[in-house]
């Protein structure tokens, strides 16, 4: 194992494939001899040249057209889109080609293509530059959303994702980039539908993803020299959802806190409670709780931002909450 950043990682999985399969190409903005908006393409233009990293213009729906078109004709397409803000703008291309086309030719073609994107927020972006939108891809057939949360998984899961036949929206972080983490040193790829159990416990479950899932970890141990015994779960797919380990975990521990960045109202959380008191009210001991975003945009003044975003502290105040049940 060696001890590396997130963003690294991101790039060691990107060097790997390109190395692998001579049909990997990356697209996207600024990914070339600048090496990325943050830094995870660097290196990769001098090693494998224009050929394989194409730059390109600032258009988000053409490059997301471009990208489904190569995936189409055997191509296996990495695009980035340099926030995950912009995503908007390929929208249209990802809801009504890239998840419908193998179904629309009735399996005659495959679109094995990587939507890359960094979201969250990160010290002062602003409302355009700081939003975790996965709920703009859950609710879109065809497309399958994970949002790693670490070194280990980030490598892996993107190895996954770039050889996987259809598309995969792949949601990174701005925050986590420069977090370090153990990564095997010789190959691996992790499965694309799988949340993992990141720490068990037996009195409550924390459940959440990508940049808020080290804020549970830190709010289980606070907790350890109280008594109160917390279990992880970190959903890593976002769709489809691994409701095996999620019920698994809620029928153990009867009491559910649902933590995500993303803005509460319309988001995953929404979706995973939803599917917990479907199928495991029987099981819940206290009401389910939910942790996320204020629903307003968010501001660029750093002390703002941290009123919009959830924080550690707002964990520990739901946490204590739910012990009173």
């Amino acid at each position: 194992m060696s001890e590396i950043y997130y963003s690294k990682a991101v790039n060691e999985a990107l060097d790997e494939e390109l190395a692998r399969d001579p049909n990997v190409i990356m697209i996207g903005e600024d990914i070339g001899c600048y090496g990325g908006a943050f830094g995870v393409s660097k290196g990769l233009w001098e090693k494998y040249g224009p050929e394989r990293l194409w730059e390109t213009p600032i258009s988000e729906g053409s490059i997301t057209g471009i990208a489904i078109g190569a995936a189409m004709m055997g191509l296996k397409p990495v695009l980035e889109i340099m926030f995950m803000d912009f995503v908007a703008l390929a929208l249209d291309q990802m809801m009504n080609s890239a998840g419908k086309l193998h179904y629309m030719y009735n399996g005659q073609v495959n679109v094995p293509m990587v939507l890359r994107t960094p979201g969250g927020a990160k010290g002062g972006y602003g409302p355009s530059h700081s939003q975790t939108l996965p709920n703009l891809f859950v609710g879109i057939p065809g497309l399958k959303v994970v949002a790693p949360s670490t070194a280990y998984q980030v490598k892996g899961l993107l190895k996954a994702a770039i050889r996987d036949p259809n598309p995969v929206v792949f949601i990174e972080n701005k925050r986590l980039y420069p977090q370090k983490g153990e990564v095997p040193e010789g190959e691996y790829v992790l499965p694309l539908n799988k949340a993992v159990v990141m720490s068990p416990g037996k009195d409550m479950t924390l459940i959440s993803y990508s940049s808020m899932t080290p804020v549970c970890m830190a709010v289980k141990k606070a907790f350890q020299p109280h008594g109160i015994d917390i279990e992880v779960v970190d959903l890593v797919s976002l769709q489809p959802l691994d409701t095996e380990t999620i019920f698994a975990s809620v029928r153990k521990t009867g009491h559910v806190i649902i933590v995500e960045e993303a803005c509460l109202t319309g988001g995953v959380g929404g979706e995973v409670s939803a599917l917990i008191a479907e199928h495991c009210l029987d099981a819940l001991e206290a009401p389910i709780m939910r942790v996320g975003a204020a629903d307003v945009p968010i501001p660029s003044s750093v002390d703002l931002e941290k009123m919009v975003l959830p924080q550690a502290d707002d964990v520990v105040n739901a946490v204590k909450k739910m012990h009173e049940w």
